[in-house]
This record gives C-alpha cells, structure tokens and sequence, in this order.
C-alpha cells in the first residue's frame, strides 16, 4: 500500500505552499524553487522532504491571488496578456505560442510575459526587433526538452506597454514538441494568438 503522509506532515506541506505563494505575490519572487526555500527558512524548516510540490504552491498562489488580491490581479493580468498578444501580432511570421504564468493566469505583477518563437535562426528574430526599433536583450533559457537532457535556448528580451517580454527562439521543428514544464514535468501548455484572443475575449465578459 502506498505510504500516507501523516497529518501533521500534510499541515507543514500546505504551510509551506502557502507562505511560498505569498512571497511570489508579495515580495516579486517569480522562481518556485525560490519561493520555497525562503518559504522554509522564514518557517525554520530544515528538511528538504517536507517542501510541497511546485503544482502545490501553484494552487496556494491562485488561492492566494483570489482572496486578497483579486482586483490587482486581475488588472495585471489584463496588461500582461494584452502586451503579449500584441507582441505575438508583431511576431506572428515566427508562429509565437504563449507559456507559463501568464497563460495559466497565476502570474504575479512581476513576472515576465513568456513567448516561444520557431524561427530558422535567432538572428531573424534580432533583425525584426531592430528593424522595427525596439530595444532588446540577448540571452539564454536552460529547458528540459526529455527526461535526460536539459538544452540551452536562445531568448530576446524586450518591453511592451511596460511589460517585459521574454521570447525563447525554438528551431522551425521545435513547433512540434513543447519542453517540459517546471511545474510537473509535463509538455508545456502553449496558445497561439487566436487562443489567447478568445482567453482574453471569455475573461473580459
């Protein structure tokens, strides 16, 4: 039979989760792994088994974000998913797909809007950018593309309506197969333009 956590053990779990998500929501922390380290020591937790899951502060953050900062919340993410749907219009010969918070509706007001291009080379996507003037960042994002193997990706940075855009540049073929989520594991979730026009349509009725 599978081993139950005792209830105290579930009780120090879901304390963690929650003192994690209101260090995202509060203090600007956007990593999970983070979160609940600070989460531990500001509780003076010192065993690392007793940390909840990323899914878990997940859902304490959306709890969070429902009880005491609906309105503000709401507000950001409006601007957020406005900002990367406009940036997803710009870039649309790079086929754009939104991922992460944004897309979930967990981010907080200092996350970044998180965008995947699939491009023949990064330097098509620098060249856009430049030709239409805007500023931008160079950079690199480590994700986890199978079980074994971890791949470094090019990413371009740059703002929108004040939001901070983070554009990872896939290969063309890298439409076909998300990386894995930090969160579960999983195939990240993606949405192109017409899903988050619809997302940003049922959320304004």
């Amino acid at each position: 039979m599978p081993r139950r956590n005792s209830p105290r053990s579930d009780n120090l779990r879901r304390a963690l989760s929650v003192e994690a998500a209101r260090l995202m929501s509060e203090h600007g922390i956007v990593d999970f792994g983070a979160a609940k380290r600070k989460a531990a020591q500001r509780l003076g937790v010192v065993d690392a088994g007793a940390l909840p899951s990323n899914t878990e502060v997940e859902a304490s953050l959306a709890e969070y974000q429902r009880l005491f900062a609906a309105g503000s919340h709401a507000r950001s993410l409006a601007a957020q998913r406005s900002a990367a749907l406009r940036s997803m219009q710009a870039l649309a010969q790079f086929s754009p797909r939104l991922v992460g918070p944004v897309l979930s509706g967990t981010a907080t007001e200092h996350a970044d809007v998180q965008l995947h291009l699939f491009a023949d080379s990064p330097e098509a996507v620098i060249v856009l950018l430049m030709d239409r003037g805007i500023a931008h960042e160079a950079g690199e994002r480590r994700l986890r593309v199978d079980p074994e193997r971890t791949v470094g990706f090019p990413t371009v940075r740059f703002q929108v309506d004040a939001q901070t855009i983070e554009a990872t540049v896939f290969p063309v073929d890298g439409i076909r197969q998300a990386p894995a989520s930090p969160l579960d594991g999983r195939p990240m979730r993606r949405a192109d333009t017409e899903e988050l026009r619809a997302l940003i349509e049922r959320e304004s009725t």
